[in-house]
């Protein structure tokens, strides 16, 4: 079974086109209108073997805060949708990334309980125009509407480019993991018998 799934979302804010493949090959077609955004979600992409599709059109004009924030709500809301009920995924996942001088650690379980749990201190506010806020935001709207625990730690760094990109990295490594199929789980890894 295909685990993928679409989303077109569009408000007076911004008018979002996405689609996610959980099996895929690291490849992503993005253009979201905010370069820093488009640079993440590449690299977590890749680093999660997904494949990402983003078309997105918001008042960046304004500043990044809307399409990053809808972004992140759609990606949570396909992540939910393309693992339907769950059944056979190894349900945790925890990936250590390294970044020249920063360090980032990322633990989610797929829970059906959102819950953002974020150890993070940016040297910096902006990358580029960025600002580094919205990093926050896009996670907290990311583990809301994909319904998942996600606990991030930067252990360390200096320069926030690096920290930053550890973080997605490593979000991409620990989702890989954590919606990995395992022959060996019968149904789905709760007590209760649902997720």
């Amino acid at each position: 079974m295909e685990r993928v799934a679409s989303i077109e979302r569009n408000t007076n804010e911004t008018k979002i086109q996405l689609s996610l493949a959980i099996d895929g090959e690291g490849r992503s077609n993005l253009e979201t209108g905010v370069p820093f955004m488009d640079h993440m979600l590449d690299l977590f992409t890749k680093h999660g073997q997904f494949n990402l599709t983003v078309d997105a059109k918001g008042d960046i004009e304004v500043d990044d805060h809307h399409t990053t924030e809808d972004i992140g709500i759609c990606l949570g809301q396909t992540l939910r949708e393309a693992l339907g009920d769950k059944r056979g995924i190894k349900r945790y996942g925890n990936a250590f990334v390294p970044m020249d001088d920063a360090l980032a650690q990322v633990v989610v379980d797929l829970s059906n309980r959102p819950h953002l749990e974020m150890r993070a201190e940016f040297p910096s506010q902006k990358v580029g125009t960025f600002d580094t806020e919205l990093v926050h935001e896009f996670l907290w709207k990311l583990a809301l509407e994909a319904r998942m625990n996600l606990h991030v730690i930067v252990h360390y760094g200096k320069n926030t480019h690096h920290m930053i990109e550890a973080v997605f990295k490593a979000l991409g490594r620990a989702l890989d993991d954590a919606t990995t199929i395992d022959p060996r789980i019968k149904g789905v890894p709760s007590t209760k018998g649902m997720l």
